[in-house]
């Protein structure tokens, strides 16, 4: 069993006592790979592992349980056929943790198949369940040294695909042209790409642009959002551009604001503060230049094992920041038929406050068109 998993099932265990949580189940998800360095290949058979406070094993079909014990070997698999079925397998399992009992508090992993969940939950005798925002959530939420330093090390690499990118804009070229720079670059670097947007001209005004054939000519906005995954943690950027010598005044104008906007954000980022605060914070500074309505989407959102994931910086969600929060500000104009800007930088809450994790300016660059 590896340190990392021996340290969070170890945190898990603490959260399940601080709750009064029985039973915790993850699914084939990220939950399972942040928990037990585990990801199992995933399909219609169940797969599940399950904790209590002083046991775990895993439910696992047999057609992939020699795959996934490479993966982690230290946690007893309890294996099932196609021919036999899955239930002997959980019964010996949960006979095995002895939480045969009504009423048990179970924690379902809401990423798990709703059939693996009504599966598990079928077993039980009046179980009461809840998903895991006060258990794995919470954990994953607050990043440890390990995963800051992932987290950071995969921004940098990022930082230099986008400046490649910048550089290589020529009149002609496609959105899928860049995409391909970006992409290339993660791979050349022992990464993979996680996504990746690209927007030239009024595709730049569409927040989740599907990066296509368009080209690039004189005088038109260029938005790129894109991150890589490197050592198992991802990345997310957007930076903007003006590729012309004659910027539109109002793209100009937008660019300080969703600046503005930005530092305003991070000005009230600390411990103790509600998410919603921060997107509050952003979108005023928007709400005041006029352009409220051309903001439509949340300030943030997490970043970890997975691109978007707790915790959520939004109107809605009255959650407070803790020590180890790792989520992005991105607050964003869009003018239909025009163009678009997002600034996006991900930020790491610390004992002494936010620290941004990317080192690339979000100057809004102008390009002198290039052929």
């Amino acid at each position: 069993m590896s340190d990392n998993t021996v340290n969070r099932l170890a945190r898990l265990r603490q959260r399940m006592s601080e709750t009064g949580t029985d039973l915790v189940a993850v699914g084939p998800s990220s939950h399972m790979q942040w928990l037990l360095g585990l990801n199992p290949h995933g399909d219609e058979r169940p797969v599940m592992a399950l904790v209590t406070i002083d046991n775990a094993g895993v439910l696992m079909p047999k057609l992939n349980a020699e795959a996934a014990r490479a993966q982690c070997g230290s946690i007893p698999f309890y294996e099932w056929s196609d021919a036999d079925g899955p239930q002997v397998a959980l019964t010996t399992l949960l006979n095995k943790l002895d939480i045969n009992r009504p009423g048990l508090n179970v924690v379902i992993d809401e990423m798990m198949r709703a059939d693996f969940a009504f599966f598990l939950l079928d077993q039980f005798e009046t179980p009461i369940h809840r998903f895991t925002q006060d258990t794995v959530g919470r954990l994953r939420a607050e990043k440890d040294a390990e995963e800051h330093r992932l987290l950071r090390e995969c921004a940098r690499l990022n930082d230099s695909a986008f400046e490649l990118a910048f550089a290589s804009l020529r009149t002609g070229m496609s959105e899928n042209d860049v995409k391909s720079i970006l992409v290339d670059h993660y791979h050349n670097h022992g990464a993979e790409s996680a996504f990746c947007i690209v927007g030239f001209g009024a595709n730049s005004a569409f927040p989740h642009h599907h990066t296509g054939t368009d080209v690039l000519q004189p005088e038109m906005a260029v938005l790129i959002d894109s991150g890589c995954r490197l050592n198992g943690y991802p990345s997310d950027m957007t930076r903007c551009a003006w590729y012309g010598d004659m910027p539109d005044p109002r793209f100009t104008k937008t660019a300080d604001i969703i600046e503005t906007a930005l530092q305003s954000a991070l000005k009230v980022v600390e411990p103790g503060r509600a998410c919603s605060e921060i997107d509050e914070a952003a979108r005023s500074v928007i709400a005041a230049s006029g352009y409220g309505a051309a903001f439509p989407h949340r300030t943030g959102h997490g970043l970890g094992v997975d691109v978007h994931e707790p915790p959520y910086i939004t109107a809605s969600n009255n959650q407070p920041l803790a020590i180890g929060n790792v989520f992005s500000i991105e607050p964003g104009i869009y003018l239909t038929d025009s163009f678009g800007i997002r600034l996006e930088d991900i930020v790491y809450l610390g004992p002494s406050g936010p620290e941004i994790l990317s080192d690339l300016s979000r100057s809004v660059l102008q390009i002198t068109p290039r052929y």
